[in-house]
């Protein structure tokens, strides 16, 4: 299926590793001109030559997004090098997981600047040129975390579910200018951000981190965690002229892990 959308510039944040690096590999493969970023440049840098590798034009720009100076920096050298910024992907790492009284104050603030506010950023840099323009997507990638709590992840329960909050209204109030607004929420995928939850949680539950993998697998109804590659084409189809019609989603991609009907 053509998605039509060869020749769109997408900035997808947090790009260097794991499902960001997966939604910007299938954005390129679609002919999408790419702007990615990451706070670790040599990873940053590992994954543009790659993208390029793939036939993809790419700027890549090291960058914190809980800076909010950062984040408006980081989407004008967008539009100064393509001219255009058709597609926005935002993507953090995950919150330490925990219980409620592990994490103090500073905790939580941090939780809120990382999950919510670099999406925060990244959208009101973004929205005003693809309103003006009458054309864009805005993704924003949280966690099936948002639809069914997980034990011991206490700030990606609550923090991500805001993300989805804040995906659903924008929906709304961009929707008339031709910006679509949809959240993905994927399950558990063998990232280096899983085995290292895996190592973290595993004490807690007195098995071993591959138990836990193993035990994160049998809950979906497909028996297995998910490959990395299986993610971003999700994303790329919701960024697509072919998703048309789908605004103030949040779709779950987690194997039928989460059970419930909406």
């Amino acid at each position: 299926m053509d998605l039509g959308i060869e020749g769109r510039v997408a900035l997808v944040s947090a790009s260097s590793k794991g499902l960001g690096r997966e939604a910007a590999c299938s954005l390129a493969a679609e002919g999408a001109r790419l702007a990615i970023c990451a706070r670790g440049g040599e990873a940053l840098g590992e994954t543009a030559e790659m993208l390029r590798g793939l036939g993809a034009e790419v700027l890549d720009e090291v960058c914190d997004l809980t800076d909010s100076e950062q984040a408006q920096e980081l989407v004008e050298k967008t539009l100064a090098h393509f001219g255009q910024l058709d597609i926005l992907v935002t993507n953090c790492g995950g919150p330490p997981p925990g219980k409620f009284l592990d994490h103090d104050i500073e905790r939580w603030r941090e939780a809120v600047d990382l999950n919510l506010m670099s999406a925060v950023y990244l959208c009101r840099a973004a929205a005003p040129q693809m309103i003006e323009r009458g054309w864009g997507r805005i993704v924003l990638m949280t966690s099936i975390s948002v639809k069914q709590p997980i034990d011991g992840l206490i700030l990606s329960n609550s923090v991500r579910a805001a993300v989805v909050g804040l995906g659903k209204t924008l929906a709304a109030e961009f929707g008339p200018n031709g910006v679509l607004v949809n959240s993905v929420c994927p399950g558990y995928f063998l990232t280096e951000r899983v085995h290292s939850l895996a190592e973290k949680l595993a004490d807690n539950n007195e098995v071993s981190p591959a138990e836990m993998i193993e035990n994160w697998a049998a809950a979906g109804v497909l028996g297995r965690v998910g490959d990395p590659s299986e993610f971003g084409p999700l994303v790329a189809f919701l960024c697509s002229e072919r998703a048309s019609y789908i605004t103030g989603t949040a779709m779950a991609i987690d194997g039928g892990l989460c059970r419930s009907l909406l």
